[in-house]
């Protein structure tokens, strides 16, 4: 998406989501002023949060993220989104256990 993204997180034993946000945040701020030779504004100030409660709504979610550039006419299928998990160019990390079918 040209203006936000989604994306689904599910947080260590060690670091709470608010540090996991954290360091995406400013990890990526940083390679992006390195790369730029700037310091914009990338982020605005906190973040939406949802709990997932059951593996339909994980899948709900994960139908809802694909469907985010479709529905923004950006591309006719998630599949053609070059950013979005649904093309299967990424490695993802496995569904939490608590959400399988």
């Amino acid at each position: 998406m040209p203006n936000h993204f989604h994306l689904l997180v599910t947080p260590g034993a060690t670091t709470t989501l608010e540090k996991a946000v954290q360091l995406i945040k400013g990890g990526s701020s940083h390679e992006i002023h390195a790369q730029r030779g700037n310091k914009i504004e990338i982020w605005q100030t906190g973040f939406h949060d949802w709990t997932i409660r059951d593996g339909e709504d994980y899948r709900s979610k994960v139908r809802y993220i694909h469907m985010n550039p479709v529905q923004a006419r950006l591309v006719e299928r998630p599949e053609d989104w070059a950013f979005g998990s649904a093309n299967g160019k990424f490695l993802m990390d496995r569904v939490p256990e608590k959400f399988k079918a």
